[in-house]
């Protein structure tokens, strides 16, 4: 069976974003050889990506149109992708469809791959599935930066989760990864 695993990166203060929205120049500090060999690894492992909609139309602009003509942009560009909207009617992005029951769908996924699930970014989406029990994973980069103001990565919720540490590993850049199984598939 595989996993949902969320996957971001956000400053010490909590926010993935800066003030402005894809403002996202502090995840350079931490970007480097470990953060590569990491998005390489998500690629090799991953069934399929998922993303909330403003997440999607963002990745679709950048991995669609950048020159950097890497591994990841191979598989940013060739995995399925499933898009979490009740709005988006149509998903145009290579391999991409739409979902709007996203939690329904991530389970009868996760029940039929060996493989993960990966959520990138999508704070709403995160906000929304933690009380489902569909998320078994959270993965958070924190970049040593205080930013003071910005999107924070994780949302005010009416019920506590509780986590638990599978992961603490500091990278050269001083940034640390932290992995931590939700409580609920911890039991």
């Amino acid at each position: 069976m595989g996993k949902v695993v969320v996957w971001n990166l956000m400053s010490l203060d909590g926010y993935f974003e800066g003030a402005s929205k894809w403002d996202l120049d502090f995840h350079l500090l931490v970007w480097g050889p470990e953060l590569e060999a990491l998005s390489k690894e998500f690629g090799e492992k991953a069934e399929a990506l998922v993303f909330g909609r403003v997440t999607y139309e963002g990745m679709k602009a950048y991995w669609t149109t950048t020159e950097d003509d890497t591994e990841i942009k191979t598989f940013m560009n060739a995995l399925p992708k499933i898009v979490a909207s009740r709005t988006l009617k149509d998903a145009d992005w290579n391999n991409s469809r739409v979902a709007s029951d996203i939690a329904g769908e991530l389970k009868r996924l996760k029940q039929a791959s060996g493989k993960n699930i990966y959520i990138f970014g999508s704070a709403e989406l995160v906000a929304s599935l933690l009380p489902d029990d569909v998320i078994d994973e959270i993965m958070v980069c924190v970049v040593p930066v205080l930013l003071g103001r910005g999107t924070r990565l994780f949302k005010p919720a009416n019920e506590r989760t509780s986590l638990k540490l599978l992961e603490s590993r500091p990278l050269q850049s001083g940034g640390v990864i932290l992995r931590y199984e939700t409580e609920k598939s911890a039991a």
